[in-house]
């Protein structure tokens, strides 16, 4: 793994701050309204058309349904063995479903599998009825995740994306939910990949049909609307690198996936994803006056990714900069400096430098020599 060099002056960086990274061809034109993609790990943006326009998200809302119910299990508000008794509003759900009939009990995770497999939108109201007691109590629920995840332009309604004025979503707030779904739940992730799933007599397959054609697809969701048109959060890995496209309002389910296969080939043939720095690793050290250590060593507190054009990784600069005076005492994960990592003086990551260790204050000698050097200085 690359380990950089903080460049103390522009003098010292010279013989890379005019290296030129390899070129990129731009993104290959789809037939969408808006689309996103971006790396998973780095979240850095690879290809984008009009990702923060709003527009009817359509079944992909049911990745937001699934969020808050993997939330109420990691919680253990509820299990996945725990047994749903099917409304009566759930059963007459239209639009794509499970096929469960009125007053039927059924586990919740067959449940998320209706949702996440066949996209069924009596099973997305069975379990918000069941995590909230209503639909609209878990449409509250499913905007406060969102205000947190920071999907700053998404307002949900109802748990399906069953069409409403004030139900909408962008393609960077359905990445951001994506990526979520992702990191925090990977066991769970895992069933995006199921490629049909049978309940009672009737076997339905997965709509995304990414699964079939590109091994490296494990996910996500699918939508259509005639409002939304057809719509397609995808994600994919190959050798340790993993892409989100998010492809909004094409005119066909063909559409929707040529799209998408194009936007995930284009992302992995000409970007390339490297981890930085791992998180407690050291990075660089700095002067602590008055304290017990003379000096703190700094790093970060989660594994630091960057993703850049393929052959531009060793053309990176990379800057520390610290305060010019620090005094203890310094607590574990106080941030004391800065990390900027350039190219081709395009700053590609700017990450707080934190304590890695606690640095109390000194003794009294210690305390009085340091303010003394500290008056000469």
């Amino acid at each position: 793994m690359k380990r950089f060099v903080p460049v103390l002056c522009l003098l010292l960086a010279s013989t890379t701050i005019f290296a030129q990274s390899p070129p990129v061809p731009a993104p290959p034109i789809i037939g969408a309204s808006s689309y996103l993609m971006i790396d998973a790990k780095s979240g850095h943006e690879l290809a984008s058309l009009k990702p923060d326009t709003p527009v009817p998200p359509a079944s992909l809302t049911k990745l937001m349904t699934t969020y808050v119910v993997f939330h109420a299990i990691a919680e253990g508000q509820i299990t996945l063995e725990d047994e749903v008794t099917v409304s009566e509003k759930a059963w007459r759900m239209q639009g794509s479903r499970m096929f469960i009939e009125v007053g039927n009990r059924i586990r919740v995770k067959d449940l998320l599998l209706g949702v996440i497999v066949q996209s069924g939108n009596d099973a997305s109201v069975a379990l918000a009825e069941y995590v909230a007691g209503s639909e609209s109590v878990f449409a509250e629920m499913m905007n406060q995740y969102a205000q947190k995840l920071g999907m700053t332009s998404t307002h949900f309604v109802n748990a399906t994306g069953w069409p409403n004025d004030e139900h909408y979503s962008t393609a960077r707030d359905l990445a951001i939910l994506a990526r979520a779904l992702i990191e925090e739940f990977p066991d769970h992730y895992q069933w995006h990949a199921i490629k049909e799933f049978k309940w009672g007599d009737i076997t339905q397959p997965n709509r995304n049909r990414l699964l079939w054609r590109d091994d490296s697809v494990d996910g996500l969701k699918t939508g259509h609307t005639e409002a939304a048109g057809y719509c397609l959060v995808a994600s994919a890995e190959r050798d340790g690198m993993r892409v989100i496209s998010v492809v909004l309002g094409t005119g066909s389910d063909k559409a929707r996936i040529d799209g998408s296969q194009a936007l995930i080939n284009y992302g992995f043939r000409f970007f390339e994803t490297r981890l930085l720095y791992t998180a407690g690793e050291e990075i660089t050290r700095t002067r602590v006056w008055k304290s017990a250590n003379e000096y703190s060593p700094l790093g970060v507190m989660e594994d630091l990714y960057i993703t850049v054009p393929r052959g531009a990784y060793d053309s990176l600069e990379s800057v520390n900069s610290m305060p010019a005076v620090i005094e203890a005492p310094v607590a574990a994960g106080q941030p004391l400096g800065e990390l900027k990592v350039s190219l081709n003086d395009e700053i590609l990551v700017q990450e707080q430098l934190r304590a890695l260790d606690e640095n109390p204050s000194g003794s009294f000698w210690q305390r009085t020599v340091d303010t003394v050097m500290l008056w000469l200085e």
